[in-house]
C-alpha cells in the first residue's frame, strides 16, 4: 500500500507519499480501506519531530479516517467484511489501509456520506469526553471554546447548544465569528480586537464561564481562571500558546474551580473505546437527527497532504481539512 511518510521532521514537504508494507489485523482489530481521512493539528506537531505516535502504533500520521472493512481479526464481533466505517486512531490514517482496534470504529452516521464522516471520530471523541464526561456541561451553563471555528471549536458550539447550553466563542475574523454565529453561537468574542476575560464577565453579569474547552494552553492559562464561574471547569486540549504558564491558586480556591488537561492519542485502547461507546450513544442520534453536522471546509488528494498542511498552518480554514484518496 501507499502512506505518508515523514523520512525527516521538517515542515509540509517533509510529508512524502510512499510505498509501505500492508498492515494486518491482529487480536481485536479490523482492517479498514482508507477512504478519506482528516487533518489535525496534532499531525502538524508530528511531522515537525514534536509528537511521536504511542509505541506499537502506525507511524505514520492521521488520527481519524473513514473507509469499509476490508479484514478482521481475531475476537471481533459486530462488524463484517464491507462495513461502511469511520474510526479513532493513534495514528496511520494518512494511508490506504489502516489497522484499527474494534472498540474505536463507528458505523458512518446516518446522512452522513462516507468522505465526510472521516471528519468526525476525532472531534466528537474529544468534545464529548472533555465537554462532557469530564467538565459535565448541563443545560443552562455557559460554555466559553477558544477556536470556536476550527474542527472541535465547530463540533463544540453544536453539541453545547443541543444540550441547552450557552455558548461563547472566540475567533480571530468577523468572517468566522459569523459562521459560529450561524452554529448557534450566543456571545462572539474577537480575540484581536477584545479581551475575552472582560466579554465573559460582561455577559455573565460577572458570574463567568461554567466551563472552558482551550486549545491555547500556557497563554490563556491565567485569563481563563479569570473567566471561570464558581464552581469552573478548565478543560485544555491543546498547547498553542505554549506548554508553561502560571496558574494562581489563590484564584482557583476561591472559584472551587478545577483545570483538567487532557489527550486521546495516547490513552489505553480500553478508555478510547469508552468514549467511542458513549459517542455513538450520546452523539450519532444528534448526527442522525440533523441536529449536529460535520463542518467540512475543504478536501485534498491524499498524495498532496503537504497542501492540507499548509492550509491548517495558516488558519484560513473553518471546521475541518479532510485528505481524499
Amino acid at each position: 500500500m501507499h502512506a505518508i511518510t515523514i523520512p525527516e521532521a521538517g515542515g509540509p514537504e517533509a510529508l512524502v507519499w510512499a510505498e509501505v508494507p500492508d498492515p494486518v489485523p491482529g487480536e481485536g482489530e479490523v482492517l479498514v480501506d482508507v477512504v478519506a481521512s482528516a487533518v489535525n493539528r496534532a499531525d502538524l506537531l508530528q511531522r515537525q519531530g514534536f509528537y511521536n505516535p504511542p509505541p506499537g502504533s502506525s507511524p505514520y500520521p492521521g488520527l481519524e479516517c473513514a473507509g469499509r472493512v476490508t479484514d478482521i481479526g481475531p475476537g471481533v464481533s459486530g462488524w463484517k467484511i464491507g462495513d461502511e466505517v469511520c474510526a479513532l486512531l493513534a495514528g496511520g490514517g494518512y494511508a490506504e489501509q489502516v489497522v484499527v482496534p474494534a472498540g474505536q470504529l463507528l458505523p458512518v452516521p446516518d446522512g452522513v456520506d462516507l468522505v465526510t464522516a472521516a471528519a468526525l471520530p476525532e472531534v466528537t471523541s474529544t468534545v464529548w469526553s472533555n465537554v462532557f464526561m469530564i467538565s459535565h456541561l448541563r443545560p443552562g451553563e455557559t460554555l466559553l471554546v477558544h477556536g470556536g471555528s476550527s474542527g472541535i471549536g465547530t463540533m463544540a458550539i453544536q453539541l453545547a447548544k443541543a444540550v441547552g447550553a450557552t455558548v461563547a466563542v472566540t475567533a480571530g475574523t468577523k468572517v468566522k465569528l459569523d459562521f459560529c454565529r450561524e452554529l448557534g453561537a450566543d456571545i462572539l468574542i474577537n480575540y484581536r480586537e477584545q479581551d475575552f476575560v472582560e466579554e465573559i464577565k460582561n455577559v455573565t453579569d460577572g458570574a463567568g464561564a461554567d466551563v472552558i474547552l482551550d486549545n491555547m494552553g500556557a497563554k490563556y492559562l491565567d485569563r481563563n481562571v479569570q473567566s471561570l464561574a464558581t464552581s469552573g471547569r478548565l478543560a485544555i486540549i491543546g498547547m498553542q500558546g505554549g506548554v508553561k504558564g502560571e496558574l494562581n491558586i489563590a484564584t482557583l480556591l476561591t472559584k472551587r474551580a478545577a483545570v483538567t488537561a487532557t489527550s486521546l492519542r495516547g490513552r489505553p485502547a480500553e478508555e478510547k473505546a469508552t468514549i467511542v461507546a458513549a459517542v455513538r450513544e450520546h452523539v450519532w442520534p444528534l448526527l442522525g437527527a440533523g441536529h449536529v453536522r460535520p463542518i467540512v471546509d475543504r478536501t485534498v488528494p491524499m498524495s498532496d497532504a503537504a497542501a492540507a498542511h499548509r492550509v491548517l498552518e495558516e488558519s484560513s480554514h473553518i471546521g475541518k481539512v479532510l485528505l481524499v484518496r
